[in-house]
Protein backbone atom coordinates (compact mmCIF):
# COMPACT_ATOMS: atom_id res chain seq x y z
CA UNK A 1 0.00 0.00 0.00
CA UNK A 2 1.17 3.28 -0.81
CA UNK A 3 2.24 5.65 2.30
CA UNK A 4 1.88 9.09 2.78
CA UNK A 5 6.06 9.35 2.24
CA UNK A 6 5.16 7.37 -1.40
CA UNK A 7 2.89 9.59 -2.75
CA UNK A 8 -0.20 8.60 -5.32
CA UNK A 9 0.51 9.44 -9.29
CA UNK A 10 -3.00 11.68 -8.27
CA UNK A 11 -0.98 13.76 -5.96
CA UNK A 12 1.37 16.05 -8.93
CA UNK A 13 -2.56 16.56 -10.59
CA UNK A 14 -3.95 18.00 -7.12
CA UNK A 15 -0.89 19.93 -6.26
CA UNK A 16 -1.44 21.92 -10.25
CA UNK A 17 -4.52 23.28 -8.93
CA UNK A 18 -3.37 24.28 -5.55
CA UNK A 19 -4.26 27.99 -4.26
CA UNK A 20 -6.83 27.84 -7.32
CA UNK A 21 -10.20 29.11 -7.27
CA UNK A 22 -12.77 26.22 -6.74
CA UNK A 23 -13.80 26.63 -10.92
CA UNK A 24 -10.19 25.97 -11.52
CA UNK A 25 -10.21 22.55 -9.47
CA UNK A 26 -13.34 21.00 -9.69
CA UNK A 27 -12.66 19.49 -13.04
CA UNK A 28 -9.85 18.13 -11.30
CA UNK A 29 -11.55 17.35 -7.99
CA UNK A 30 -14.32 15.04 -10.12
CA UNK A 31 -11.60 13.60 -12.08
CA UNK A 32 -9.84 12.39 -9.08
CA UNK A 33 -12.82 11.20 -6.98
CA UNK A 34 -13.75 7.68 -6.51
CA UNK A 35 -13.89 6.69 -3.03
CA UNK A 36 -17.50 8.76 -2.09
CA UNK A 37 -18.61 7.02 -5.40
CA UNK A 38 -17.72 3.93 -4.01
CA UNK A 39 -19.69 4.68 -1.06
CA UNK A 40 -22.76 6.14 -2.65
CA UNK A 41 -22.75 3.03 -4.92
CA UNK A 42 -23.07 0.35 -2.19
CA UNK A 43 -25.80 2.88 -0.31
CA UNK A 44 -27.76 3.38 -3.42
CA UNK A 45 -29.16 -0.56 -2.71
CA UNK A 46 -31.43 -2.44 -2.27
CA UNK A 47 -31.79 -1.36 1.74
CA UNK A 48 -32.03 1.91 0.77
CA UNK A 49 -34.46 1.31 -1.57
CA UNK A 50 -36.68 -0.90 0.68
CA UNK A 51 -36.19 1.84 3.90
CA UNK A 52 -37.14 4.61 1.35
CA UNK A 53 -40.21 2.94 -0.03
CA UNK A 54 -41.62 1.98 3.57
CA UNK A 55 -40.82 5.22 4.82
CA UNK A 56 -43.32 6.58 2.33
CA UNK A 57 -45.64 3.92 2.96
CA UNK A 58 -45.76 4.13 6.69
CA UNK A 59 -44.76 7.47 7.47
CA UNK A 60 -45.49 9.53 4.69
CA UNK A 61 -43.37 13.01 3.86
CA UNK A 62 -43.01 13.21 7.56
CA UNK A 63 -39.65 10.98 7.37
CA UNK A 64 -37.84 12.80 4.74
CA UNK A 65 -35.76 14.34 7.21
CA UNK A 66 -34.40 10.57 8.36
CA UNK A 67 -31.76 9.68 5.86
CA UNK A 68 -29.83 13.10 5.45
CA UNK A 69 -29.56 13.27 9.21
CA UNK A 70 -28.10 9.70 9.19
CA UNK A 71 -25.81 10.33 6.49
CA UNK A 72 -24.15 13.31 7.62
CA UNK A 73 -23.52 11.10 10.99
CA UNK A 74 -21.68 8.47 8.70
CA UNK A 75 -20.15 11.20 6.57
CA UNK A 76 -18.80 12.49 9.86
CA UNK A 77 -17.22 9.18 11.01
CA UNK A 78 -15.98 7.88 7.61
CA UNK A 79 -14.44 11.88 7.22
CA UNK A 80 -12.77 10.28 10.56
CA UNK A 81 -11.37 6.90 9.77
CA UNK A 82 -10.00 8.59 6.29
CA UNK A 83 -8.46 11.05 8.07
CA UNK A 84 -6.49 8.23 10.05
CA UNK A 85 -5.88 6.64 6.75
CA UNK A 86 -4.55 9.64 5.00
CA UNK A 87 -2.65 10.68 7.65
CA UNK A 88 -0.70 7.66 9.02
CA UNK A 89 -1.04 5.59 5.34
CA UNK A 90 -1.72 2.25 7.82
CA UNK A 91 -4.32 -0.44 6.44
CA UNK A 92 -6.65 0.48 9.34
CA UNK A 93 -7.47 -2.96 10.63
CA UNK A 94 -3.90 -3.85 11.75
CA UNK A 95 -3.47 -0.01 13.12
CA UNK A 96 -6.31 -0.73 15.61
CA UNK A 97 -5.47 -3.84 16.54
CA UNK A 98 -2.11 -2.63 17.99
CA UNK A 99 -3.23 1.30 18.91
CA UNK A 100 -6.72 0.51 19.94
CA UNK A 101 -8.07 -2.98 20.64
CA UNK A 102 -7.71 -5.91 18.63
CA UNK A 103 -11.28 -7.06 19.69
CA UNK A 104 -12.47 -4.14 18.48
CA UNK A 105 -10.15 -4.34 15.22
CA UNK A 106 -11.43 -7.98 14.18
CA UNK A 107 -14.46 -7.40 15.91
CA UNK A 108 -15.38 -4.43 13.43
CA UNK A 109 -13.82 -6.78 10.58
CA UNK A 110 -16.35 -9.37 11.35
CA UNK A 111 -19.21 -7.67 11.85
CA UNK A 112 -18.50 -6.04 8.13
CA UNK A 113 -17.94 -9.90 6.37
CA UNK A 114 -21.10 -10.95 8.60
CA UNK A 115 -22.86 -7.85 7.38
CA UNK A 116 -21.80 -7.95 3.46
CA UNK A 117 -23.40 -11.74 3.45
CA UNK A 118 -26.45 -11.15 5.24
CA UNK A 119 -26.97 -7.94 3.32
CA UNK A 120 -26.28 -9.55 -0.41
CA UNK A 121 -29.76 -11.87 0.28
CA UNK A 122 -32.19 -8.40 0.06
CA UNK A 123 -30.42 -7.44 -3.58
CA UNK A 124 -30.56 -10.27 -5.58
CA UNK A 125 -34.20 -10.70 -4.22
CA UNK A 126 -34.49 -7.22 -5.42
CA UNK A 127 -32.59 -7.79 -8.73
CA UNK A 128 -34.83 -10.66 -9.56
CA UNK A 129 -37.89 -9.31 -8.17
CA UNK A 130 -37.53 -5.94 -10.61
CA UNK A 131 -36.81 -8.75 -13.40
CA UNK A 132 -39.50 -10.56 -12.85
CA UNK A 133 -42.53 -8.55 -12.34
CA UNK A 134 -41.32 -5.05 -14.10
CA UNK A 135 -39.18 -5.80 -16.33
CA UNK A 136 -38.94 -9.32 -18.36
CA UNK A 137 -42.56 -10.52 -17.00
CA UNK A 138 -43.27 -12.33 -19.84
CA UNK A 139 -39.80 -14.47 -19.86
CA UNK A 140 -39.32 -14.62 -15.93
CA UNK A 141 -42.38 -14.53 -14.93
CA UNK A 142 -44.38 -17.57 -12.98
CA UNK A 143 -45.95 -17.85 -16.19
CA UNK A 144 -43.02 -17.69 -18.52
CA UNK A 145 -40.93 -20.52 -20.55
CA UNK A 146 -38.41 -21.38 -17.61
CA UNK A 147 -41.40 -21.55 -14.88
CA UNK A 148 -41.20 -20.58 -11.51
CA UNK A 149 -38.49 -22.02 -10.35
CA UNK A 150 -36.22 -21.63 -13.47
CA UNK A 151 -37.60 -17.76 -13.57
CA UNK A 152 -35.54 -17.25 -10.60
CA UNK A 153 -32.65 -19.70 -11.02
CA UNK A 154 -31.70 -18.11 -14.52
CA UNK A 155 -31.27 -14.08 -13.47
CA UNK A 156 -29.82 -15.12 -10.80
CA UNK A 157 -26.79 -16.93 -12.07
CA UNK A 158 -26.92 -14.30 -14.48
CA UNK A 159 -26.23 -11.67 -12.01
CA UNK A 160 -23.73 -13.71 -10.39
CA UNK A 161 -21.97 -13.63 -12.89
CA UNK A 162 -21.77 -10.52 -14.02
CA UNK A 163 -21.23 -8.89 -10.69
CA UNK A 164 -18.22 -11.56 -10.17
CA UNK A 165 -16.76 -10.31 -13.07
CA UNK A 166 -16.74 -6.58 -12.20
CA UNK A 167 -15.86 -7.38 -8.57
CA UNK A 168 -12.67 -9.50 -9.75
CA UNK A 169 -11.78 -6.80 -11.82
CA UNK A 170 -10.64 -4.44 -9.15
CA UNK A 171 -7.93 -6.49 -8.24
CA UNK A 172 -6.30 -5.55 -11.75
CA UNK A 173 -4.16 -2.63 -10.12
CA UNK A 174 -4.75 1.21 -11.18
CA UNK A 175 -6.30 0.51 -14.18
CA UNK A 176 -9.11 -2.07 -12.93
CA UNK A 177 -9.82 0.50 -10.17
CA UNK A 178 -10.44 2.95 -12.48
CA UNK A 179 -12.59 1.07 -15.09
CA UNK A 180 -14.54 -0.55 -11.28
CA UNK A 181 -14.69 3.17 -9.93
CA UNK A 182 -16.28 4.42 -13.64
CA UNK A 183 -18.71 1.85 -13.93
CA UNK A 184 -19.91 2.51 -10.67
CA UNK A 185 -20.38 6.31 -10.82
CA UNK A 186 -22.20 5.89 -14.55
CA UNK A 187 -24.66 3.54 -12.09
CA UNK A 188 -25.15 5.80 -9.57
CA UNK A 189 -26.22 8.69 -11.85
CA UNK A 190 -28.51 5.97 -14.00
CA UNK A 191 -30.22 5.89 -10.55
CA UNK A 192 -30.87 9.46 -9.53
CA UNK A 193 -32.01 10.24 -13.11
CA UNK A 194 -34.08 7.15 -13.37
CA UNK A 195 -35.97 8.27 -10.05
CA UNK A 196 -36.09 12.30 -11.05
CA UNK A 197 -37.53 11.30 -14.21
CA UNK A 198 -40.41 9.13 -12.17
CA UNK A 199 -40.63 12.38 -9.78
CA UNK A 200 -40.77 14.98 -12.62
CA UNK A 201 -43.77 13.42 -14.17
CA UNK A 202 -45.52 12.67 -10.95
CA UNK A 203 -45.48 16.54 -9.95
CA UNK A 204 -46.99 17.53 -13.64
CA UNK A 205 -49.36 14.67 -13.29
CA UNK A 206 -53.30 15.81 -12.80
CA UNK A 207 -52.74 15.05 -9.43
CA UNK A 208 -49.35 16.78 -9.04
CA UNK A 209 -47.26 16.07 -6.04
CA UNK A 210 -47.73 18.00 -2.94
CA UNK A 211 -44.43 19.98 -2.76
CA UNK A 212 -45.10 21.58 0.47
CA UNK A 213 -45.39 18.58 2.51
CA UNK A 214 -42.73 17.31 0.95
CA UNK A 215 -40.62 20.34 2.19
CA UNK A 216 -42.26 20.11 5.34
CA UNK A 217 -41.07 16.56 5.78
CA UNK A 218 -37.50 17.41 5.76
CA UNK A 219 -37.56 19.03 9.47
CA UNK A 220 -37.05 16.15 11.99
CA UNK A 221 -39.80 15.02 13.85
CA UNK A 222 -38.92 12.16 16.33
CA UNK A 223 -41.91 11.77 18.12
CA UNK A 224 -42.78 8.94 15.31
CA UNK A 225 -40.49 7.25 16.75
CA UNK A 226 -42.66 6.80 19.62
CA UNK A 227 -46.44 7.33 18.11
CA UNK A 228 -48.37 6.16 14.44
CA UNK A 229 -47.98 8.95 11.62
CA UNK A 230 -50.85 11.29 11.76
CA UNK A 231 -52.94 9.95 8.82
CA UNK A 232 -53.42 6.45 10.60
CA UNK A 233 -54.68 8.12 13.57
CA UNK A 234 -58.48 8.63 12.91
CA UNK A 235 -59.01 4.97 11.54
CA UNK A 236 -57.48 3.79 14.79
CA UNK A 237 -59.86 6.13 16.86
CA UNK A 238 -62.50 4.32 14.69
CA UNK A 239 -61.58 1.08 15.60
CA UNK A 240 -62.77 -0.49 19.31
CA UNK A 241 -61.17 0.39 21.97
CA UNK A 242 -60.28 -2.63 23.23
CA UNK A 243 -58.22 -2.42 19.57
CA UNK A 244 -56.24 0.75 19.65
CA UNK A 245 -53.85 -0.83 21.56
CA UNK A 246 -52.98 -3.48 19.79
CA UNK A 247 -53.13 -0.89 15.93
CA UNK A 248 -50.74 1.70 17.81
CA UNK A 249 -48.26 -0.94 18.33
CA UNK A 250 -48.02 -2.70 14.97
CA UNK A 251 -47.94 0.54 13.42
CA UNK A 252 -45.41 1.82 15.88
CA UNK A 253 -43.45 -1.18 15.69
CA UNK A 254 -42.81 -1.14 11.96
CA UNK A 255 -42.00 2.33 11.66
CA UNK A 256 -39.30 2.22 14.61
CA UNK A 257 -37.98 -0.96 12.55
CA UNK A 258 -38.11 0.79 9.50
CA UNK A 259 -36.60 4.13 10.58
CA UNK A 260 -33.63 1.70 11.86
CA UNK A 261 -33.73 0.07 8.37
CA UNK A 262 -33.09 3.49 6.47
CA UNK A 263 -30.95 4.50 8.66
CA UNK A 264 -28.53 1.68 9.09
CA UNK A 265 -28.17 1.67 5.09
CA UNK A 266 -27.25 5.16 4.93
CA UNK A 267 -24.01 4.29 6.13
CA UNK A 268 -23.71 0.81 6.91
CA UNK A 269 -20.86 -0.96 9.02
CA UNK A 270 -19.39 -2.62 6.21
CA UNK A 271 -19.35 0.42 4.30
CA UNK A 272 -16.96 2.06 7.21
CA UNK A 273 -14.55 -1.10 6.26
CA UNK A 274 -14.73 -0.09 2.69
CA UNK A 275 -14.07 3.45 2.75
CA UNK A 276 -10.39 3.41 4.01
CA UNK A 277 -9.40 0.50 1.33
CA UNK A 278 -10.75 2.43 -0.95
CA UNK A 279 -8.60 5.61 -0.12
CA UNK A 280 -5.33 3.40 0.40
CA UNK A 281 -6.05 1.67 -2.67
CA UNK A 282 -5.93 4.99 -4.45
CA UNK A 283 -3.05 5.87 -2.59
CA UNK A 284 -3.85 8.88 -0.54
CA UNK A 285 -2.32 10.94 1.34
CA UNK A 286 -2.72 13.42 3.84
CA UNK A 287 -2.89 15.97 1.18
CA UNK A 288 -5.90 14.94 0.26
CA UNK A 289 -8.07 15.65 3.31
CA UNK A 290 -9.96 18.37 1.33
CA UNK A 291 -10.40 16.17 -1.98
CA UNK A 292 -12.12 13.36 0.54
CA UNK A 293 -14.66 15.86 1.87
CA UNK A 294 -15.44 16.63 -1.60
CA UNK A 295 -15.74 13.13 -2.76
CA UNK A 296 -17.86 12.51 0.05
CA UNK A 297 -20.38 15.35 -0.38
CA UNK A 298 -20.70 15.19 -4.32
CA UNK A 299 -19.88 11.25 -4.65
CA UNK A 300 -22.23 10.01 -1.57
CA UNK A 301 -24.48 12.57 0.18
CA UNK A 302 -25.61 14.64 -2.83
CA UNK A 303 -26.84 11.51 -4.96
CA UNK A 304 -28.06 9.36 -2.24
CA UNK A 305 -30.33 12.27 -0.54
CA UNK A 306 -32.02 12.42 -3.86
CA UNK A 307 -32.30 9.44 -5.02
CA UNK A 308 -33.66 7.88 -1.48
CA UNK A 309 -35.69 11.18 -1.50
CA UNK A 310 -37.15 10.57 -4.40
CA UNK A 311 -38.37 7.54 -3.47
CA UNK A 312 -40.32 7.79 -0.36
CA UNK A 313 -42.41 10.99 -2.06
CA UNK A 314 -43.07 8.71 -4.66
CA UNK A 315 -44.16 5.70 -1.99
CA UNK A 316 -45.79 8.54 -0.02
CA UNK A 317 -47.93 10.25 -2.88
CA UNK A 318 -49.20 6.79 -3.54
CA UNK A 319 -49.20 4.54 -0.76
CA UNK A 320 -49.16 6.51 2.53
CA UNK A 321 -52.62 5.32 4.79
CA UNK A 322 -54.00 3.75 1.29
CA UNK A 323 -54.96 0.56 1.64
CA UNK A 324 -53.82 -2.22 -0.81
CA UNK A 325 -56.38 -2.75 -3.93
CA UNK A 326 -58.15 -6.21 -4.47
CA UNK A 327 -58.51 -6.61 -0.22
CA UNK A 328 -61.75 -4.23 0.51
CA UNK A 329 -64.22 -3.53 -1.87
CA UNK A 330 -65.91 0.26 -1.39
CA UNK A 331 -67.55 -0.67 1.62
CA UNK A 332 -65.08 -1.56 3.75
CA UNK A 333 -65.46 -4.94 3.42
CA UNK A 334 -63.27 -8.17 2.20
CA UNK A 335 -63.58 -8.70 -1.40
CA UNK A 336 -60.16 -10.00 -2.86
CA UNK A 337 -59.65 -9.27 -6.88
CA UNK A 338 -56.12 -9.92 -8.83
CA UNK A 339 -54.71 -6.40 -7.82
CA UNK A 340 -53.77 -8.10 -4.20
CA UNK A 341 -51.11 -10.97 -4.44
CA UNK A 342 -51.60 -13.81 -2.77
CA UNK A 343 -48.89 -13.39 -0.40
CA UNK A 344 -50.51 -9.79 0.70
CA UNK A 345 -53.94 -11.66 0.84
CA UNK A 346 -52.36 -14.14 3.92
CA UNK A 347 -50.28 -11.08 5.22
CA UNK A 348 -53.88 -9.45 5.49
CA UNK A 349 -55.40 -12.73 6.97
CA UNK A 350 -52.62 -13.30 9.15
CA UNK A 351 -52.75 -9.51 10.59
CA UNK A 352 -56.57 -9.45 10.99
CA UNK A 353 -56.30 -12.95 12.94
CA UNK A 354 -54.11 -11.50 15.86
CA UNK A 355 -56.18 -8.99 16.19
CA UNK A 356 -57.73 -9.10 20.21
CA UNK A 357 -61.52 -9.85 19.37
CA UNK A 358 -63.84 -10.70 21.85
CA UNK A 359 -68.32 -10.58 21.17
CA UNK A 360 -68.46 -7.05 22.29
CA UNK A 361 -65.84 -5.98 20.24
CA UNK A 362 -65.69 -8.11 16.46
CA UNK A 363 -63.56 -6.55 13.83
CA UNK A 364 -64.88 -3.50 11.94
CA UNK A 365 -64.56 -1.97 8.71
CA UNK A 366 -61.81 0.42 10.23
CA UNK A 367 -59.81 -2.80 11.90
CA UNK A 368 -59.92 -3.95 7.97
CA UNK A 369 -58.40 -0.96 6.64
CA UNK A 370 -55.88 -0.44 8.68
CA UNK A 371 -54.91 -4.47 7.98
CA UNK A 372 -55.09 -2.89 3.72
CA UNK A 373 -52.98 -0.37 4.45
CA UNK A 374 -50.18 -2.43 6.43
CA UNK A 375 -49.11 -5.01 3.88
CA UNK A 376 -45.82 -4.81 2.69
CA UNK A 377 -45.78 -3.58 -1.13
CA UNK A 378 -43.23 -4.74 -4.45
CA UNK A 379 -41.66 -3.14 -6.32
CA UNK A 380 -44.46 -4.24 -8.71
CA UNK A 381 -46.90 -2.38 -6.41
CA UNK A 382 -45.04 0.75 -7.04
CA UNK A 383 -44.58 0.50 -10.48
CA UNK A 384 -48.09 -0.38 -10.79
CA UNK A 385 -49.36 2.62 -8.85
CA UNK A 386 -46.96 4.79 -10.98
CA UNK A 387 -47.90 3.80 -14.34
CA UNK A 388 -51.71 5.86 -14.65
CA UNK A 389 -49.65 9.19 -13.84
CA UNK A 390 -46.18 8.56 -15.24
CA UNK A 391 -47.18 6.07 -18.91
CA UNK A 392 -45.58 2.44 -18.43
CA UNK A 393 -42.39 3.37 -19.88
CA UNK A 394 -41.69 5.70 -16.84
CA UNK A 395 -43.73 3.55 -14.45
CA UNK A 396 -42.42 -0.05 -15.17
CA UNK A 397 -39.05 0.36 -17.36
CA UNK A 398 -37.37 3.18 -15.64
CA UNK A 399 -38.60 2.68 -12.44
CA UNK A 400 -37.40 -1.06 -12.96
CA UNK A 401 -34.06 -0.16 -14.30
CA UNK A 402 -32.95 2.14 -11.26
CA UNK A 403 -34.31 -0.60 -9.14
CA UNK A 404 -31.32 -3.15 -10.72
CA UNK A 405 -28.97 -0.63 -11.15
CA UNK A 406 -29.23 -0.25 -7.41
CA UNK A 407 -28.91 -3.72 -6.43
CA UNK A 408 -26.11 -4.43 -9.12
CA UNK A 409 -23.74 -2.05 -7.73
CA UNK A 410 -24.30 -3.11 -4.22
CA UNK A 411 -24.16 -6.87 -4.83
CA UNK A 412 -20.48 -5.97 -7.08
CA UNK A 413 -19.10 -4.08 -3.66
CA UNK A 414 -20.54 -6.14 -1.00
CA UNK A 415 -18.66 -9.00 -3.00
CA UNK A 416 -15.68 -6.27 -3.11
CA UNK A 417 -15.85 -5.96 0.94
CA UNK A 418 -16.02 -9.76 1.51
CA UNK A 419 -12.65 -10.49 -0.32
CA UNK A 420 -11.22 -7.09 1.42
CA UNK A 421 -11.82 -8.55 4.52
CA UNK A 422 -10.86 -12.00 4.05
CA UNK A 423 -7.60 -10.26 2.98
CA UNK A 424 -7.29 -8.54 6.35
CA UNK A 425 -8.12 -11.56 8.22
CA UNK A 426 -4.94 -13.12 6.56
CA UNK A 427 -2.52 -10.18 6.10
CA UNK A 428 -2.64 -10.79 2.26
CA UNK A 429 -2.61 -8.34 0.14
CA UNK A 430 -6.01 -7.19 -1.66
CA UNK A 431 -5.06 -9.15 -5.38
CA UNK A 432 -4.90 -12.82 -6.20
CA UNK A 433 -6.72 -15.85 -5.10
CA UNK A 434 -7.54 -14.71 -1.80
CA UNK A 435 -9.33 -11.98 -2.70
CA UNK A 436 -11.66 -13.39 -5.15
CA UNK A 437 -12.20 -16.78 -2.86
CA UNK A 438 -13.26 -14.70 0.29
CA UNK A 439 -15.00 -12.03 -2.18
CA UNK A 440 -17.58 -15.22 -3.01
CA UNK A 441 -18.40 -15.68 0.85
CA UNK A 442 -21.32 -12.63 -0.61
CA UNK A 443 -22.65 -14.71 -3.20
CA UNK A 444 -24.39 -16.50 0.23
CA UNK A 445 -26.75 -13.52 -1.87
CA UNK A 446 -27.94 -15.49 -4.25
CA UNK A 447 -30.08 -18.38 -1.49
CA UNK A 448 -32.03 -14.78 -1.20
CA UNK A 449 -34.67 -15.45 -3.87
CA UNK A 450 -34.95 -19.07 -2.72
CA UNK A 451 -35.22 -18.35 0.86
CA UNK A 452 -37.68 -15.89 1.27
CA UNK A 453 -41.70 -15.83 0.65
CA UNK A 454 -42.67 -12.49 1.68
CA UNK A 455 -41.89 -9.07 -0.22
CA UNK A 456 -38.81 -9.08 -1.74
CA UNK A 457 -38.40 -5.47 -0.81
CA UNK A 458 -39.09 -5.85 2.91
CA UNK A 459 -36.42 -8.55 3.36
CA UNK A 460 -34.33 -5.29 3.12
CA UNK A 461 -35.53 -4.91 6.47
CA UNK A 462 -34.85 -7.12 8.90
CA UNK A 463 -31.36 -7.53 7.39
CA UNK A 464 -30.73 -3.73 7.99
CA UNK A 465 -32.03 -3.53 11.44
CA UNK A 466 -29.42 -6.29 12.30
CA UNK A 467 -26.74 -4.89 10.18
CA UNK A 468 -27.73 -1.18 12.48
CA UNK A 469 -27.19 -3.88 15.61
CA UNK A 470 -23.68 -4.01 14.80
CA UNK A 471 -22.64 0.08 13.88
CA UNK A 472 -21.77 0.54 17.22
CA UNK A 473 -18.50 -1.46 17.21
CA UNK A 474 -17.42 0.93 14.71
CA UNK A 475 -18.20 4.53 16.10
CA UNK A 476 -16.53 3.58 18.97
CA UNK A 477 -13.33 2.25 17.59
CA UNK A 478 -13.27 5.34 15.09
CA UNK A 479 -13.86 7.77 18.29
CA UNK A 480 -10.99 5.62 20.38
CA UNK A 481 -8.72 6.13 16.91
CA UNK A 482 -8.85 9.54 16.23
CA UNK A 483 -7.84 10.28 20.25
CA UNK A 484 -4.47 7.78 20.31
CA UNK A 485 -1.62 9.48 20.27
CA UNK A 486 0.60 6.43 19.66
CA UNK A 487 -1.18 6.26 16.13
CA UNK A 488 -1.80 9.37 15.12
CA UNK A 489 1.41 11.29 16.46
CA UNK A 490 1.68 14.93 15.84
CA UNK A 491 -1.35 14.74 13.00
CA UNK A 492 -3.96 14.13 16.44
CA UNK A 493 -6.20 16.96 16.54
CA UNK A 494 -5.37 19.42 19.00
CA UNK A 495 -7.47 22.45 20.91
CA UNK A 496 -10.59 23.89 19.25
CA UNK A 497 -10.50 21.04 16.63
CA UNK A 498 -10.11 17.94 18.75
CA UNK A 499 -12.97 19.44 20.31
CA UNK A 500 -15.38 19.68 17.42
CA UNK A 501 -14.22 15.54 16.45
CA UNK A 502 -14.85 14.52 19.82
CA UNK A 503 -18.10 16.66 19.96
CA UNK A 504 -19.38 15.46 16.61
CA UNK A 505 -17.91 11.94 16.86
CA UNK A 506 -19.68 11.72 20.42
CA UNK A 507 -22.96 12.67 19.75
CA UNK A 508 -22.68 10.37 16.64
CA UNK A 509 -22.22 7.43 18.65
CA UNK A 510 -24.54 8.34 21.53
CA UNK A 511 -27.54 8.39 19.02
CA UNK A 512 -26.54 4.92 17.20
CA UNK A 513 -25.25 3.69 20.56
CA UNK A 514 -28.32 4.07 21.85
CA UNK A 515 -30.45 3.12 19.41
CA UNK A 516 -28.69 0.04 18.67
CA UNK A 517 -28.98 -0.82 22.54
CA UNK A 518 -32.71 -0.21 22.41
CA UNK A 519 -33.48 -2.54 19.23
CA UNK A 520 -31.00 -5.29 21.03
CA UNK A 521 -33.28 -5.25 23.62
CA UNK A 522 -36.49 -5.55 21.18
CA UNK A 523 -35.46 -7.99 19.28
CA UNK A 524 -33.50 -10.12 21.60
CA UNK A 525 -34.50 -9.47 24.88
CA UNK A 526 -31.87 -10.15 27.86
CA UNK A 527 -30.04 -12.28 25.19
CA UNK A 528 -29.03 -9.24 23.07
CA UNK A 529 -27.80 -7.37 25.68
CA UNK A 530 -25.94 -9.90 27.17
CA UNK A 531 -24.26 -10.74 23.94
CA UNK A 532 -23.42 -6.71 23.36
CA UNK A 533 -22.15 -6.95 26.98
CA UNK A 534 -20.27 -9.56 26.80
CA UNK A 535 -18.20 -8.56 23.76
CA UNK A 536 -17.45 -5.03 25.79
CA UNK A 537 -16.42 -6.59 28.11
CA UNK A 538 -14.00 -9.08 26.32
CA UNK A 539 -12.69 -5.81 24.68
CA UNK A 540 -12.51 -4.12 28.14
CA UNK A 541 -10.40 -7.16 29.40
CA UNK A 542 -7.78 -6.76 26.74
CA UNK A 543 -7.05 -3.18 27.31
CA UNK A 544 -6.80 -3.72 30.95
CA UNK A 545 -4.47 -6.49 30.05
CA UNK A 546 -2.31 -4.67 27.66
CA UNK A 547 -2.45 -1.32 30.00
CA UNK A 548 -0.93 -3.53 32.77
CA UNK A 549 1.94 -5.13 30.38
CA UNK A 550 3.01 -1.64 29.46
CA UNK A 551 3.26 -0.16 32.95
Amino acid sequence: MPSPESPSPDSALLRSVEGQSLSQRLPVYLKLSGPGWLQSAITLGGGSLSGSLYLGVLGGFGLLWLQPLAMIMGIVMLMAIGYVVMHTGRRPLGAIAEHVNPVLAFGWAAASLVASMVWAMPQYSLAIGVLQQNLLPGWLGATGPFGEFGGRLLPTAVVLAFSTYITWNYTKGGRGVKIYEGILKVMVGVIVACFAGVILRLTFSPGGLDWGATFAGFVPDFTLLGRPADAFLPLIEATDAAHRAFWTSVIVDNQRDVIVAAAATAVGINMTFLFPYSILRRGWGKEFVGLCRFDLATGMFIPFVLATSFVVMAAASQFHAAPQPGLLNAAGEVQYSGAASARQVREFETLLAKVPTAAEAPVSNADRTLAAMLVTRDASHLAAALEPLTGPFIGRIIFGLGVLGMTLSTITLLMLISGMVVCEFFNRPLTGWTFRLGSLLAASGALGPFLWSKASFWLAVPTSVFAFILMPIAYLTFFLMMNQRSLLGDAMPRGAARWRWNVLMGACLAVVGGASAFMLWKKGGVWGLSAAGVFLAAALVVDLRRRAARS
